[in-house]
C-alpha cells in the first residue's frame, strides 16, 4: 500500500480527559464523557452533541451499574436540566453499546446504528458460543486454552443492556443532523464488521470510534463464525479511505484516549504497525511451520489472561489470513489436522 507523506503532525488539543461525572468542551456545542471500565483498557468515550432540545449521546458505556451511576451523576450535573435525545451507536461492542437499552427506554429515544452492528449485537446474544471449539482446536490451542476462550462469550450478555425492537439505519454515504450540523456517516471494517464515523466537514469533526485511535491499533480479529474473514485486509482499506476523503487537519474524537489532530499521520502509523506485524510473522514462519498459538507470543509476549489471549489469538489469525490473501504464507495441514503456516 502506497502512503503518501503527510503534512500536518499528530497533536493534542485537549490532553487532559474529563474527570468522571464532568465533561469537557471539545467544539462548541461538543461535550467530551469518560466512562470507566473493568479491562486493561480502563475507559471509553462517550460525546455528547447538542441539537437544540438536549443531546445526542455517540455511544453509550458499559452495561455496568457503575456505568449506569456515572451518568446519573452526569445527568444531575453538567447534563442538569437537560435530557437525551438520540444515540449514535458507533458498533456492536459492550463498551459502547452496553446502555443503549437502558437510555434508550428510560429517555423513548432513538438509536443509530449500522444494520450489520445491530445484527451482529442481536446474533452474539443468541449464539452457542461452546460451538466454537473447532475453530481455536484447529489453529492449535490447548483443550484448557479454548475452554478459557470459548466461555468467555456469554460475558456480553452480562455486558449489554439490550438493543430497541427498532433503530435508524447508519449507512455509508447517508447524511445524520444534529442540531442544524450535517455529519456524514462513514463506515468501515476490520475492527468491527460495519462500524460507524461520523464526519462535520464545515467544522472539521471527526468522530472516528475505534476505527482510528490515538496510542494503540484497534483490536483485528477474525472471528469463529466466519474463520476465513479479512478484517486486516478491511481495516487497511478503511485507513486508506478515510486518508482521501477526511481532511487532514479535522479534530478526531476517538473512541479511547484523548482528542487529536494530525488524522492522515496517525493512519499511516497504524498501517505501518500491522506492516511490521506481518513482517514479524513472515520471519517467524520461514524456517519452521507455524501455527496461530505458535505466533501468539511472538507477537504479544505479555498476554496474561483468557481475555488478553482471546484478542490476541484472534488478531493473530487476521494476520494470517491477510498473508494468505496476498500469496505471502502457504497454509497446511500435518497428521494431527493443526493448521500451519509455512512463508513463501
Amino acid at each position: 500500500m502506497l502512503i503518501q507523506a503527510p503534512t500536518a503532525p499528530i497533536s493534542f488539543p485537549h490532553p487532559e480527559p474529563p474527570a468522571e461525572g464532568s465533561v469537557v468542551e471539545v467544539a462548541p456545542g461538543i461535550l467530551w464523557a469518560r466512562f470507566a471500565l473493568p479491562f486493561r483498557l480502563n475507559h471509553v468515550n462517550v460525546y455528547l452533541i447538542a441539537d437544540g432540545r438536549g443531546w445526542v449521546a455517540v455511544d453509550t458505556g458499559i452495561g455496568l451499574d457503575d456505568t449506569k451511576a456515572a451518568w446519573e451523576r452526569l445527568l444531575a450535573g453538567p447534563l442538569q436540566g437537560a435530557r437525551l435525545t438520540g444515540i449514535v451507536a458507533t458498533h456492536y461492542h459492550p463498551d459502547h453499546v452496553g446502555l443503549v437499552g437502558w437510555l434508550t427506554e428510560r429517555f423513548a429515544i432513538p438509536l443509530h446504528m449500522p444494520r450489520t452492528e445491530f445484527l451482529t449485537c442481536l446474533a452474539i446474544q443468541h449464539r452457542a458460543f461452546a460451538d466454537n471449539r473447532p475453530f481455536y482446536i484447529e489453529h492449535g490451542l490447548s483443550d484448557e486454552a479454548t475452554d478459557l476462550v470459548t466461555t468467555r462469550g456469554h460475558g456480553y450478555l452480562r455486558l449489554v443492556t439490550g438493543l430497541p425492537t427498532q433503530f435508524l439505519q447508519l449507512a455509508m454515504g447517508g447524511v445524520l443532523w444534529v442540531g442544524g450540523r450535517r455529519f456524514d456517516v462513514l463506515t468501515g471494517g476490520g475492527h468491527s464488521p460495519e462500524q460507524a464515523m461520523l464526519y462535520c466537514e464545515a467544522e472539521k469533526l471527526f468522530f472516528s470510534a475505534d476505527q482510528v485511535l490515538t496510542k494503540i491499533s484497534p483490536n483485528i480479529s477474525v472471528q469463529a463464525m466466519e474463520p476465513e474473514d479479512d478484517p486486516l485486509g478491511a481495516y487497511l482499506g478503511s485507513l486508506a479511505h478515510l486518508r482521501e476523503v477526511i481532511a487532514e487537519d479535522v479534530l478526531v474524537l476517538p473512541g479511547h484516549h484523548v482528542p487529536f489532530t494530525g488524522l492522515h499521520a496517525r493512519a499511516g502509523e497504524l498501517a505501518a504497525h500491522h506492516a511490521e506485524r506481518c513482517a514479524v510473522i513472515a520471519d517467524s514462519c520461514r524456517t519452521v511451520p507455524r501455527t496461530a498459538t505458535d505466533l501468539v507470543p511472538i507477537l504479544f509476549p505479555k498476554v496474561t489472561d483468557p481475555h488478553q489471549m482471546s484478542f490476541a489469538f484472534s488478531e493473530v489469525v487476521a494476520h494470517v489470513n491477510y498473508m494468505r490473501n496476498r500469496g505471502e504464507l502457504v497454509q497446511f495441514r500435518e497428521a494431527d489436522r493443526v493448521l500451519r503456516h509455512r512463508s513463501k
